[in-house]
């Protein structure tokens, strides 16, 4: 089976119906990926189909879960991005957000910019630096992939959206115990079990938000 015949059935899958030329750009990102992760060390994943496994799908597979509005045309920021993950792969697939990438290694922010200017995704912007000196109430919703623990992600990043925003963090298994050590000032809003194509582990997404 191509690459290209994987990302379709994923995204059947997901029930995800993405024009053509996302399906594109998907594709020459992780051909991006894999060129720069010869050179970079980007990501300890290196054959192509775990990568679209591990990677793009696992990024998109919290689509289906998503309310329409927080998909509407929203601010979002991705902190510890990495290789531009999830943020870049959302980028593609939702081109109606606006998604900041925040990164504090340099190899990846430069990643991150060449895949912005050849794949030419207006809407991400690329920020360089750590997430906890950027400015407050700058976004609608934070996300975050294996980032840090829960607490650390709202201690880092909760300053970062607005009042009624949202903080997104993806998990493998259910971390009951990151849940039990959260702030008492936060709350957990949802929790949703993920399903990746192809991928058998556990993957969970736990949206949190300030409690009133």
């Amino acid at each position: 089976m191509t690459l290209a015949q994987m990302l379709q059935q994923g995204l059947h899958v997901l029930d995800l119906d993405l024009p053509e030329a996302a399906h594109t750009k998907l594709l020459a990102y992780l051909e991006l990926l894999k060129k720069w992760n010869a050179t970079y060390n980007l990501t300890a994943i290196r054959e192509e189909s775990a990568m679209l496994t591990q990677h793009l799908l696992d990024s998109l597979s919290i689509l289906p879960h998503m309310e329409k509005s927080a998909l509407a045309e929203r601010r979002w920021i991705d902190v510890g991005s990495g290789a531009g993950l999830p943020g870049i792969p959302l980028a593609i697939a939702c081109p109606q957000l606006n998604i900041g990438l925040i990164d504090s290694v340099d190899k990846k922010t430069a990643f991150q910019r060449q895949v912005k200017i050849e794949l030419g995704l207006s809407n991400i912007t690329v920020i360089g630096g750590r997430v906890e000196d950027y400015p407050a109430s700058t976004c609608d919703a934070v996300i975050s992939r294996a980032f840090a623990e829960l607490a650390d992600f709202v201690s880092l990043a909760g300053h970062l959206i607005v009042d009624g925003g949202y903080l997104y963090a993806m998990k493998g298994q259910l971390p009951e115990d990151e849940i039990a050590r959260m702030p008492a000032n936060w709350r957990v809003k949802a929790c949703k079990k993920l399903v990746v194509p192809g991928l058998m582990a556990e993957r969970h997404l736990i949206v949190l938000q300030k409690a009133n």
